[in-house]
């Protein structure tokens, strides 16, 4: 735990197990805050607190995160990832992050607003892309950042309506670039892993032949263990959220620490995700870690607490019906397996996994 300065404020930046568990666990000591509330709305499920938070919690775990919601969204997503499969193979060579992420935001189009692929869905990746870049830069309200104008829609305009935008926006923020991270590094994983690659295969193949060649739904999902597994140790190592922001609206103590009233607290998650005092070899993709549960507080990539993700369940899912689709139909090779890493704003390799593509 260590003091800094971020997004205009005075910060303790948080790695150890203990306190984040702590934090976490304290909502009425440390409220959640976004550096940049109002791109994502403050209405939204992001931003609001209190009872207001759980009312708006509740109504979206209805329809995102219960088992008949899941069965189907599962159904609802699958024709994108199969024809997705498909154009990958016919063009042979692709770039991985660039085509999981069209693959992911027409799937939210299609979920949450009943959009197909098109020119205006095009517009909104373009937006949204923008309000991502936002959400993470210093707030600063000048003509050519990245917060400016992601203050604004296509026609640079605020937005409007905002109960219903909010809400939206919210969905998809959250849903978009960590869904795409966390497939992008599923694949390559794969690739540089066979081993794992064969066992996942096996399992799904079994899966696949007892559907014949029907959709898999979130039920079918749940009794794939193998699959979870390997979904699990990919969020583990894609640390598709590296860190949380709180606020201290108090002074608090914890182990003879002083957290002063009016500082941020930013919890860095993915220390604990690669420490090998949780996990052994811990930058190791190793699935079979995961036949027992890693120790409590130490694998918190949705959070944890009243503010967890709320959509930690459709994230699996969804990732799981991916690899069902890529490892029984696809094979894959990495174009540059020894790429190097970019590390900002999320861990990927600098060549966005490029990849011969090809059916089996």
């Amino acid at each position: 735990m260590y003091r800094t300065h971020l997004f205009g404020y005075p910060a303790v930046i948080v790695c150890s197990s203990s306190i984040i568990k702590f934090v976490l666990q304290s909502s009425h000591l440390f409220p959640y805050t976004w550096p940049n509330s109002e791109l994502v709305g403050y209405n939204s499920l992001t931003a609001a607190q209190g009872e207001r938070h759980s009312t708006l919690r509740r109504f979206v775990s209805v329809s995102i995160s219960q088992p008949s919601a899941l069965n189907r969204i599962s159904i609802l997503v699958q024709p994108r990832m199969v024809d997705s499969l498909r154009s990958w193979a016919e063009k042979g060579t692709v770039i991985a992050f660039d085509e999981v992420k069209r693959m992911t935001f027409e799937n939210i189009g299609k979920l949450f607003i009943s959009m197909e692929p098109g020119p205006l869905l095009d517009t909104m990746v373009h937006c949204f892309v923008g309000l991502l870049k936002g959400v993470r830069a210093q707030p600063i309200k000048l003509p050519g950042t990245a917060y400016h104008y992601a203050l604004q829609d296509g026609a640079g305009n605020k937005l409007c309506d905002e109960e219903v935008i909010d809400s939206i926006i919210g969905l998809v923020v959250a849903g978009y670039e960590p869904t795409a991270l966390a497939s992008m590094w599923a694949i390559y994983y794969l690739a540089k892993f066979p081993k794992v690659l064969q066992k996942l295969w096996e399992e799904n193949m079994a899966v696949s032949a007892k559907k014949n060649r029907e959709f898999i739904t979130g039920s079918d999902v749940s009794e794939m263990k193998y699959t979870n597994k390997v979904v699990e140790e990919t969020l583990r190592l894609a640390n598709i959220s590296p860190f949380l922001f709180r606020s201290g609206d108090k002074e608090v103590e914890f182990q003879g620490y002083i957290i002063p009233k009016g500082w941020k607290l930013l919890l860095w998650l993915r220390y604990n995700h690669s420490n090998s005092e949780y996990f052994e070899d811990p930058l190791c993709f190793n699935p079979d870690r995961w036949n027992k549960p890693a120790k409590p507080g130490t694998f918190q990539v949705f959070g944890g607490g009243s503010r967890s993700c709320v959509g930690n369940m459709l994230s699996r899912t969804e990732l799981a019906i991916f690899l069902h689709h890529l490892v029984v139909g696809y094979k894959c090779e990495l174009i540059n397996p020894d790429a190097k890493i970019d590390y900002l704003p999320h861990p990927k390799p600098i060549d966005r996994v490029k990849i011969a593509f090809s059916k089996i």
